[in-house]
């Protein structure tokens, strides 16, 4: 089991691929503001995977808040509330999170689990990645590089 922040979700439903998801996990667990921030563009219905979850420290949210959008800072609080690791891309985010102890994986790191356990090759890993670099998600060179040299 899992949290996630929004940006993830995104990209998974846009491409059809949340068996990248459910690959891995039993629930993937979102905040009621990931939900929404998912929710921007049309009214969909969420696999079973997820689980809307509300958050309950309202304190360090608030905290968060000052620092992140709603939706990281939902997620965040969420991933510590749980005691689960969290999906989170952005790298404010990411840093915030691994400061607070959270586990976090990104995008990318999902796709080499995949690939890692079999669900996917390595053709696939790097098509996913041609994918999602051509629909403007941005990853920077060094993480491109490590991603490529660890499939090989």
């Amino acid at each position: 089991m899992i949290v996630s922040d929004s940006t993830t979700l995104i990209v998974l439903l846009d491409l059809d691929r949340v068996d990248l998801l459910s690959n891995l996990f039993e629930k993937v667990y979102i905040p009621q503001a990931v939900f929404e921030e998912i929710n921007y563009k049309q009214d969909i219905e969420l696999p079973k995977l997820f689980q809307l979850e509300k958050v309950k420290n309202i304190e360090k949210l608030d905290e968060l808040k000052q620092l992140l959008d709603i939706g990281e800072s939902e997620a965040i609080v969420l991933a510590l509330e749980k005691n689960m690791p969290l999906i989170i891309d952005e790298k404010k985010g990411r840093k915030i999170a691994k400061n607070l102890g959270v586990k976090i994986i990104g995008l990318l790191g999902i796709v080499l689990l995949n690939q890692k356990q079999g669900f996917i090759s390595k053709k696939e890993a790097k098509e996913f990645l041609d994918n999602v670099i051509a629909r403007g998600f941005r990853i920077s060179k060094k993480l491109i590089e490590e991603f490529v040299k660890t499939l090989d």
